[in-house]
């Protein structure tokens, strides 16, 4: 980005970041419309038997005269080759929907669609597994900066305005959309000492993939925009591995004093494993300096 103030600074090769192995950490930097932005990233896999299913994605790109901060974490259940997918090809359909720039909201629907069509087209290679994600895009232009969140699923986007937590994404959440479920011809289960899950086997309402629920299940994104201003602190990017034992103020008030977005991202994994989160843990922390 020949004559742009563009810089990556990553532990190692930002491609190698996103494997299925932990722990993983990395951070980087750029600015957009002359506000310094920076990232760091934390992974670490859960307890269970089978191998990390959290995947992200942390990077810049240029669209035409517009420079992004391209952010996202995909939490698979059923096999890491759905998250694994999502991480190669969801921003490149997003981007590549020729309205993106002009409306952002509904490119991102449309390509959330689009990538969830192949991946059912695929599930010979992809697997029944599928994956939650939350997405979210920095848009640089001559004043300002726009920030488009995106989420299927309960990986969550909360940003820290004034040291005041706000939500930006939604948990979808079986019970929340049990009317819709049940039109389609599911069910929602609620067996004690459960969580309420679609057709008594996934636990989110919304998802990529998962083929064989996918006729109860939607893959249509909650989509939300707003501009970032001198009042925007922080967000933070992370699957339920964090949010099954911290609330979003919580998490605000862990890394409020925080100078390094890294050592940020750091710090709320290490406070989830405290906590006794058993869950794989990915966290992407977005600082917004002046």
């Amino acid at each position: 980005m020949a004559g742009k103030e563009i810089y990556h600074k990553v532990k190692d090769k930002v491609k190698d970041a996103f494997s299925s192995s932990g722990p993983e950490t990395g951070k980087g930097k750029t600015k957009l419309s002359g506000k310094r932005v920076e990232h760091g990233y934390h992974l670490v896999k859960g307890k269970s038997n089978h191998p990390m299913e959290d995947y992200l994605v942390a990077e810049y790109r240029q669209v035409g005269e517009h420079d992004l901060g391209l952010f996202a974490i995909f939490d698979g259940h059923l096999g890491h080759t759905v998250p694994d997918f999502l991480r190669s090809h969801l921003f490149d359909n997003i981007l590549s929907e020729p309205e993106f720039l002009s409306d952002p909201k509904t490119a991102i629907q449309k390509a959330y669609q689009l990538t969830d069509e192949k991946i059912l087209e695929n599930a010979s290679e992809l697997g029944r597994g599928g994956s939650t994600a939350v997405t979210a895009i920095l848009i640089g232009s001559d004043k300002s900066v726009k920030l488009v969140v995106a989420n299927v699923g309960d990986s969550r986007a909360v940003i820290s305005k004034n040291g005041v937590a706000e939500q930006l994404s939604v948990d979808h959440e079986p019970n929340m959309e049990r009317q819709t479920i049940e039109k389609k011809g599911g069910f929602v289960s609620n067996l004690p000492g459960d969580v309420p899950r679609v057709d008594g086997q996934l636990a989110v309402a919304r998802a990529f993939g998962d083929r064989s629920l996918k006729k109860h299940l939607s893959s249509e994104p909650y989509v939300i925009d707003e501009t970032i201003t001198e009042n925007s602190d922080f967000l933070i990017l992370a699957s339920d591995g964090l949010w099954k034992v911290m609330s979003n103020q919580e998490a605000v008030d862990e890394i409020k004093d925080f100078k390094d977005a890294q050592a940020a991202a750091k710090h709320l994994t290490e406070q989830a494993v405290n906590r006794k989160s058993k869950d794989d843990i990915s966290v992407i922390v977005v600082k917004f300096l002046c």
